[in-house]
């Protein structure tokens, strides 16, 4: 099983129950599940965006391409 035994981890596990306490693991639980929960739904927003971007990336430079083909020339000036 390793070098520890289940006795050594057991021991570890109720030392760190006294020095937090259980409501402040508890809220420490939550607080990860939260994070890793928002972290995969932000991963699948990403991945839908992506493939929207995707499939209207050459749509929009077509439209944008042919609209103006005009060049503009602009000065700039320093400030003093």
């Amino acid at each position: 099983m390793g070098s520890f035994s289940i006795w050594h981890w057991l021991i570890v596990l109720l030392i760190v129950v006294m020095v937090f306490g259980t409501k402040k693991l508890k809220n420490l639980g939550g607080d990860l599940g939260g994070a890793v929960k928002g972290f995969k739904d932000g991963v699948k927003d990403g991945g839908a965006a992506a493939d929207d971007k995707a499939t209207a990336a050459p749509s929009q430079v077509t439209a944008a391409s042919g609209a103006e083909k005009a060049t503009i020339d602009v000065e700039a000036k320093q400030k003093s």
